[in-house]
């Protein structure tokens, strides 16, 4: 490895995905992956162990999804830059991904020179986003709050009104309120309808 080279650091779950990313990556002779990882909990450890420049992170891994990996990255190794690399190209994703400190955020389906200098990018200490998903995020409205969205989440995971309760110290009538006023702010007919609702415009 070169003294001036960026160390990279890959989480993806998908095997082949991750060996042709490493390939891709290790093409440049600017940049070198220093480890990888198929699980979010996996990947902060060796993270925290190897401190890269650049830590790119799959939203969807097993142990722990990318956006808490990228939190705690952030927590624990400060100066390693987030990157997230993900097929969600929804504004409420890229919301929350800023929300966890990530420095970058790309596409799937964007070209491989796109990923190339988002790495190089967020090494340099830039911010680097899809300019018309940041756009769509910034005009999105997201009519509930953070508390509720806690709710829908633990609705989502099919716990019931107690369980949420138990888990959020709230009271089940608060709890009851929090699910009606989501239902009614997004227009959803139900409980099911409405966790439908928060997945697809990348809630969570």
């Amino acid at each position: 490895m070169k003294a001036e080279q960026v160390r990279v650091f890959l989480a993806e779950d998908q095997v082949m995905v991750r060996s042709a990313l490493v390939s891709l990556i290790e093409l440049e002779p600017d940049l070198c992956v220093v480890g990888v990882a198929g699980r979010g909990d996996q990947a902060v450890e060796r993270i925290a162990e190897l401190r890269p420049d650049v830590a790119v992170l799959d939203i969807d891994m097993p142990g722990l999804d990318g956006l808490s990996a990228a939190e705690a990255v952030r927590t624990r190794v400060p100066g390693c830059a987030a990157l997230i690399l993900t097929a969600l190209s929804k504004p409420g994703m890229l919301q929350r991904a800023l929300q966890a400190g990530a420095k970058g955020y790309v596409v799937k389906h964007a070209p491989a020179d796109e990923l190339l200098a988002a790495i190089r990018g967020v090494a340099a200490g830039e911010r680097v986003f899809d300019s018309a998903l940041a756009v769509a995020a910034l005009e999105e409205d997201v009519p509930v709050t953070q508390r509720e969205l806690d709710v829908v989440r633990l609705v989502a995971e099919g716990a019931s009104a107690r369980e949420i309760a138990g888990r959020l110290f709230l009271s089940e009538g608060t709890v009851r309120n929090y699910t009606s006023n989501m239902i009614n702010k997004c227009g959803a007919r139900n409980r099911v309808d409405l966790v439908r609702i928060a997945f697809d415009r990348g809630w969570l």
